[in-house]
């Protein structure tokens, strides 16, 4: 039963890595492809690593309920640094003066 929920969460962080690919190559402008880079990207990798804990629990001991301890903390510090790395890259872009996409813009 546990391999079918490894599984499920595996392939569901593949969708959602694979949106985010989607959403990087498809809208206009650096601030609207940082959003599903910073969006997508940390649920998927939340999907991924969360099935990585399920799975590393097949033998049920001490050890293995420490190491996915451990990898739900990395758990953690994604959600708290993707999207603080995004606002970063973000406001590095403002600063250095780019400027958003309007749709005046979308014959250049």
């Amino acid at each position: 039963m546990i391999d079918i929920i490894v599984v499920l969460l595996l392939i569901l962080g593949l969708i959602f890595f694979a949106g985010g690919a989607v959403g990087i190559l498809r809208f206009p402008d650096f601030y609207t492809r940082l959003h599903p880079a910073g969006k997508m990207d940390t649920l998927g990798s939340f999907l991924m690593v969360l099935a990585v804990a399920l799975f590393n629990l097949h033998e049920f001991s001490w050890s293995a309920i420490l190491t996915s301890l451990k990898i739900l903390l990395i758990v953690l510090f994604i959600f708290i640094l993707n999207p603080t790395a995004t606002h970063a890259i973000v406001d590095a872009g403002f600063r250095a003066g780019m400027r958003p996409w309007t749709k005046k813009d979308k014959g250049k």
